[in-house]
Formats: structure tokens, sequence, C-alpha cells
């Protein structure tokens, strides 16, 4: 049976959700940020298409200071990647390069920046559950990066807040990306309405006419 986006999409109860889109995802030559940069045209013409719909557009950006205070220490990604510190440090509040929304998604004066020091998904103890039900939130479409662990989590945790979730599958990453496909086949389409981002476009542009 073919799924009503339309109804899962309305303007007024609907956020787009942009997880970890930043300059230290997106950009550069690593698999992850590759793999990425080929997601981003299509979350462009999602968050101009929000914007003109009136659908809240939230970017949840990880922050990383550069002495790594309070940075995951109980996670073998950070410990086998070297980011952590093995003795003392100078402190250092400033954040690592990469910090920020990447430029081609904004963020416009409209948006939210909701930023986290702790955590792989963008919902627990971020203040984001809150900020949504603040704004009458119901449906959120979840975009970014990735597949393997961000999207999954973050998805999982609205799901389990009571939101309805939708997924364009073509506006998200992970790696390899075929792993992504069987996380979408096999995890994501229990949880969320898996859908297309020109579905989503044709959603919005209908509400907008």
């Amino acid at each position: 049976m073919a799924v009503d986006v339309v109804s899962l999409v309305v303007p007024e109860t609907t956020a787009l959700l942009i997880n970890e889109v930043q300059p230290s995802t997106a950009t550069g030559e690593s698999p992850l940020a590759v793999a990425a940069a080929k997601r981003v045209p299509a979350m462009v013409r999602l968050v101009t298409s929000a914007r003109e719909a009136g659908v809240q557009v939230v970017h949840c950006v990880k922050v990383f200071r550069r002495d790594s205070l309070a940075r995951n220490r109980n996670t073998p990604l950070y410990r086998r990647s070297g980011v952590l510190p093995s003795g003392p440090v100078d402190p250092d509040s400033r954040p690592v390069p990469g910090s920020v929304v990447l430029a081609e998604l904004g963020p416009d004066e409209r948006d939210l920046v909701m930023t986290r020091l702790h955590g792989m998904g963008a919902v627990t103890d971020t203040g984001v559950v809150p900020v949504l039900r603040n704004l009458g939130v119901s449906s959120v479409v979840v975009v970014g990066v990735s597949l393997n662990v961000g999207i999954p989590n973050t998805v999982m945790d609205l799901m389990n807040h009571g939101f309805e979730v939708v997924v364009p599958r073509d506006a998200v990453a992970g790696l390899p990306e075929e792993y992504g496909e069987q996380v979408i086949e096999h995890t994501l389409k229990v949880i969320a309405t898996v859908t297309t981002t020109e579905a989503i476009l044709a959603a919005w542009s209908r509400a907008g006419s």
C-alpha cells in the first residue's frame, strides 16, 4: 500500500532535522565526507523547500572543544581515531574546525541551530525533544549523516518519543554505501516512513500552492 507522505509532512506540524551536516563530515577526502557530499544537493533542495513552505529547519551540530573536554571516551570510534588526548592538555574551549553548519545549508535566520558536546545522536539529552514539542511538531523529516550510527540513533529516539519520522533515502549517507542501503531497508523502514526527496518536495509544494 502506497504511503501518503503528504499527510505525514504537513508544514505546520513538521520539522526538517539535519544531523551533523558540517564541514567536518561533508567536505574533504574522507570516505564519509565523499559519501555525504553526494547527498548535499538533495539536502539543499529540502532546506530551500522547507523554508518556503514554513517547515521549521533544525540543524543539529556536533561540537568538539580543541582540548577534547567532555568528548565521549566510552566509544571505540574516538579511541581508535586518536582524537582523545593521552595526557593533560592546556584548556582550550575553542571549537574544532568544522563544528558549524555546512555553508550550503545556511543557517538561515529562521533556522534553529542546536549544538551538543556529547553523544552519538541528535536527540538524547540535547534539548531537541522539548524544543520540537514547543514548536508543535509531531512529524520530523530526518536527513544527514551517518547511517552507521547517528541517523539510526536519532530516528529511534524520535520514534520512542512519539514523533512520526520520515526519512528521504537519497538525503542520508553512510559507509560503505551498500551497508547504508541495508540499514535503510532492514532497520529504518521498520520504525520510520522511508521515501524520497522528490516526494517530500512535491508534498511541500502542494501545501504552498
